[in-house]
């Protein structure tokens, strides 16, 4: 049966480099947000504005759910590293994954703000293409940060919290 499997955390928690060696383990393919928002989106932003990213965010998710849904259809496995900031977006992609029978993974990974924050410091540094989309400031750190809606355990029920 097809895995769906959305992996979530905040900035720096390290969910891309987990998104790509879980993909490799379980034979998934993966659709990070990042890169589709710099490529798509990064040209156009003058500000720092949550309305009008989340709202460019939300297209990338529709077309990333319409390619998803094929591969999943077809009995192949899908790896979204799409951010999953809130439970709300999390949820979104849950139904979607039980309108096609399945049971949708939450995948919470976490790590302490120090922790990331040398993170993403050194993926700013090395920006290595496998990882880094684009810089991310201390500024977009900082407007991230209380964004973020841990999972509860019921979010869990088919997932797993990894401490990265």
């Amino acid at each position: 049966m097809a895995k769906l499997i959305l992996v979530c955390g905040p900035t720096g928690a390290g969910k891309t480099t987990y998104s790509l060696a879980h993909a490799k383990e379980v034979g998934a393919v993966r659709f990070s947000i990042d890169p589709w928002m710099q490529t798509l989106f990064a040209k156009d932003m003058t500000s720092l504005d949550y309305s009008w990213m989340i709202e460019r965010v939300n297209r990338c998710y529709e077309q990333i759910w319409e390619t998803s849904k094929q591969i999943l259809s077809l009995d192949g496995n899908v790896i979204l590293d799409l951010g999953f900031t809130t439970k709300e977006q999390r949820q979104g992609f849950v139904k979607r994954g039980e309108e096609l029978g399945l049971n949708a993974e939450v995948h919470y990974i976490a790590a302490s703000t120090e922790v990331r924050k040398k993170r993403v410091e050194k993926r700013n540094a090395e920006k290595n293409p496998e990882v880094y989309a684009f810089e991310v400031t201390d500024m977009m750190f900082d407007f991230m940060e209380p964004r973020f809606e841990v999972p509860d355990t019921q979010e869990l029920k088919y997932g797993r919290t990894v401490n990265a």
